[in-house]
């Protein structure tokens, strides 16, 4: 059964005039099919004062009472909403200001039309899963995090490779010469990890995505797991390094630190226009030739 929403709120690219006047433009049309719309604060700050007419909210607002959120930008920009809304998995909905757009499915053109059909109940919808993501040292926690997409441990500023040691489920895999390593979900397959030749992992696909970069050696391959695997990756001396998360949020590692990463029990629930395709998308994003037509 189609879910009906009252409280509809819209959160924006930072700063971006295109995106603001199409925050404005979705808040006016929700206004206009007699729906509460609210606005992300800092969205609405970008905005200035044409945004006055709206309620100017705070995530945590939005997470209590929305029925529904409008991502307005690119898959970062919905990235970063599904983190700081994770808790209360409010569906998201993504308008694509961005190129590729693989979780951004809406046109710009469209998008007051196509939100019109999902309000309506003519919607995909499917859930994504999250990591929990941590960095402790010493033993201590001093980073915590969730993650849609992907964690990546690279070389920071360093000009020479850094080197790591992997476990999955307390058992010693090996230790890593290379620049880093990617772990992704379904989700991130498509991200980092596809330009690093990782895997495309189907949405459904409960794995988790290995993928070194640009290892010493050459048999040092992208590793699918079992998405109820627990992963430990340590930095051995003498270098430092960095962690990147979702590509936002990061945290600067020493050696002896561990990164410790497992499914997360929450989940991120994507609202799709009906009709979408998980392939079709893939088509469309990756340029994937059509079938030959045989006389």
């Amino acid at each position: 059964m189609a879910r009906k929403f009252s409280n509809v709120s819209l959160i924006g690219k930072f700063q971006s005039a295109d995106g603001s006047e199409t925050v404005l433009e979705l808040a006016r049309f929700l206004r206009g099919r007699g729906m509460e719309s609210w606005i992300e604060q800092g969205t609405a700050g970008g905005i200035g004062k044409a945004a006055d007419d709206f309620v100017a909210a705070t995530y945590e607002e939005i997470a209590d009472k929305a029925d529904l959120v409008v991502v307005v930008g690119g898959d970062g920009t919905l990235l970063n909403a599904a983190r700081r809304l994770g808790e209360r998995a409010v569906p998201l909905v993504g308008v694509n200001l961005g190129r590729l757009g693989f979780l951004t499915d809406l046109p710009r053109a469209s998008a007051c039309q196509q939100l019109g059909k999902i309000l309506d109940g003519h919607y995909h919808a499917e859930s994504r899963f999250m990591l929990d993501a941590e960095v402790t040292r010493g033993g201590n926690r001093i980073f915590h995090t969730l993650v849609l997409n992907d964690v990546v441990v690279n070389r920071g500023n360093l000009g020479r490779m850094i080197e790591l040691e992997l476990m999955v489920d307390d058992v010693f895999v090996y230790h890593l010469r290379s620049d880093g390593m990617i772990v992704a979900t379904p989700t991130g397959s498509t991200a980092y990890a596809l330009a690093a030749n990782g895997p495309i992992l189907h949405p459904g696909v409960g794995g988790i995505a290995l993928v070194p970069l640009c290892p010493a050696e050459l048999t040092a391959r992208p590793i699918t797991l079992p998405d109820s695997c627990r992963i430990e990756i340590v930095l051995m001396p003498p270098h430092d390094a960095r962690i990147h998360f979702d590509g936002a949020a990061y945290c600067d590692v020493r050696a002896g630190d561990q990164l410790r990463i497992v499914r997360s029990a929450l989940e991120v629930r994507l609202l799709h226009p009906e009709g979408y395709g998980y392939f079709a998308m893939l088509r469309e994003k990756l340029h994937w030739g059509a079938a030959i037509q045989r006389p």
